[in-house]
């Protein structure tokens, strides 16, 4: 808890009357701050918190009106409350210090029980607006995070933990003079493994720290079904809380109040606010959780959607060769392939997983040449010819969805070459998309190794000798030097792609 005084700036210069103030403060546990003329006083309420200030208008230099309207002007400082202590009477005095923006007025000789319950109630009202601009702020936070997380937003790399971290550091207390956050933030996740994994946050050397800890504890409001938030100070901490309470204690961790998100498969618990919680505090952190869970749901869907659209092009590419002697893997070999060199070539994570889909299409024109694909011996010019067009039938099935566009790219293309001595158009160099130059080198690689009507298999060592090295068909300018080179970085993992899927 935050056991700092409130802090009442005292301003008058009359020495007595500040001694006198200073006696009463004292004895109800306020800290007194003394200032003898306004000059001072700004000075001390613009370096210091101060809490309530107590101003006397008749004085030399800048008066009280003076110091009221200034104090009042600030934006940093026009929430703290001013007491204006007065032997002026005339009603005309008491306008031009509300003008000036007082929120008191108390007439010399004062009453020590008035100046006191004068004391007691601004204070309750500063609380009241300190946590109104609290909440500002904090709804200010959640925009940005809000909007930081949708534009961020990317099922593929979803991780819950990091949006976590995230609220962690929104909600914990980084210096000692916000009472409005907690000092210590647990956290309890339900892995994988339907075991409960603990993380202990808190502030250390200018970073939010989070370390596991091996807390085995049962929680007495835990919900068997749905979810709840919680916030409980002291008293109700022990009664709500007890075990858990006790089991925190054996880590150095003395529970004074907490707010809490507790569910079966995720708890988070705000610890140690530096003033009693409530239902706001509740709110915000519930807001927070929800956000991140709406983000986790949403990843989930997107990623069996995405699932069920690999699923059906997968279909698809099995379809086109079902006329095809190669009724294994194929497909699915050269989807692993393109996925092997795009990120050995530096492409980002989303191409990566894309062209492992995208490119198990590479072939589907084929199910307009049944026919040429299963006679034994070479195939004559004219029927070579119309095999060519079986990029372009792969383009026109795929069509023209945005969701397919590297589909039809490799369709069209994986059959182009470096050097322009490929079909259907003789793109050379830059002209081919770096999807149709991967899947290019990963389309070759599994028709060698693979036994057709016209030739038989070749093993991995053979295979990788007539690429880097060439045999008159299939020479290694026909690939992009990157995609080559990274072939030659990466070829012991084409055989073991080969060999695990060749069946």
């Amino acid at each position: 808890m935050n056991d700092q005084k409130p802090r009442i700036l005292c301003v008058d210069d009359d020495l007595r009357n500040l001694k006198l103030l200073e006696a009463i403060l004292a004895a109800r546990d306020y800290e007194p701050i003394k200032a003898s003329n306004g000059s001072e006083a700004l000075e001390m309420i613009a370096g210091q918190s101060i809490d309530i200030v107590l101003l006397d208008v008749m004085m030399p230099g800048l008066s009280g009106y003076d110091v009221c309207r200034k104090i009042k002007e600030n934006d940093m400082l026009r929430n703290t409350p001013v007491i204006m202590i007065t032997a002026l009477t005339a009603k005309e005095d008491r306008i031009r210090g509300i003008e000036a923006g007082a929120d008191d007025f108390i007439s010399k000789p004062f009453d020590q029980a008035e100046v006191l319950a004068r004391i007691k109630m601004l204070l309750k009202m500063k609380t009241l607006n300190d946590r109104l601009s609290q909440a500002y702020d904090t709804l200010i936070a959640l925009n940005a995070h809000g909007e930081a997380d949708i534009r961020d937003f990317n099922q593929m790399d979803f991780d819950l933990i990091s949006k976590i971290d995230r609220i962690v550091n929104l909600v914990i207390r980084q210096r000692n003079n916000i009472p409005d956050k907690p000092r210590f933030v647990l956290v309890r996740l339900l892995n994988a493994y339907n075991n409960y994994e603990w993380y202990q946050y808190e502030y250390v050397f200018d970073n939010v720290s989070r370390a596991p800890i091996a807390l085995n504890a049962m929680l007495e409001q835990e919900m068997v079904k749905g979810s709840q938030t919680f916030f409980c100070n002291q008293q109700e901490v022990k009664k709500q809380f007890k075990n858990f309470s006790e089991k925190l204690s054996e880590f150095t961790i003395q529970i004074e109040n907490m707010v809490c998100y507790l569910s079966n498969t995720l708890c988070i618990f705000g610890i140690n606010y530096g003033r009693d919680v409530s239902k706001y505090d509740a709110a915000v952190l519930n807001s927070l959780v929800m956000h991140t869970l709406f983000l986790r749901s949403l990843a989930i869907e997107i990623k069996e959607v995405d699932d069920a659209f690999a699923y059906t092009v997968y279909s698809l590419a099995r379809a086109a060769e079902a006329n095809d002697e190669d009724t294994g893997n194929h497909v699915k070999r050269v989807g692993e392939y393109c996925a092997l060199l795009a990120r050995r070539i530096g492409m980002p994570d989303t191409f990566v997983e894309n062209i492992r889909t995208q490119a198990l299409l590479h072939d589907v024109g084929k199910i307009h040449v049944p026919e040429l694909l299963r006679k034994p011996g070479a195939l004559s010019p004219g029927e070579w010819e119309t095999m060519k067009k079986h990029t372009l039938f792969g383009a026109m099935i795929i069509g023209n969805h945005a969701k397919l566009n590297m589909a039809k790219e490799i369709a069209l293309t994986h059959h182009e070459r470096w050097d322009g001595s490929g079909y259907p158009y003789g793109l050379k160099k830059d002209q081919i998309p770096i999807s149709g130059l991967i899947s290019s080198m990963a389309d070759q690689y599994d028709a060698l190794r693979n036994k057709r009507v016209y030739k038989p298999s070749l093993d991995h060592k053979m295979t990788c000798k007539i690429i880097t090295e060439g045999d008159g068909r299939t020479l290694p300018h026909h690939f992009a030097p990157q995609v080559l080179k990274a072939f030659r970085d990466a070829a012991s993992q084409f055989d073991e792609i080969y060999e695990k899927l060749k069946v």
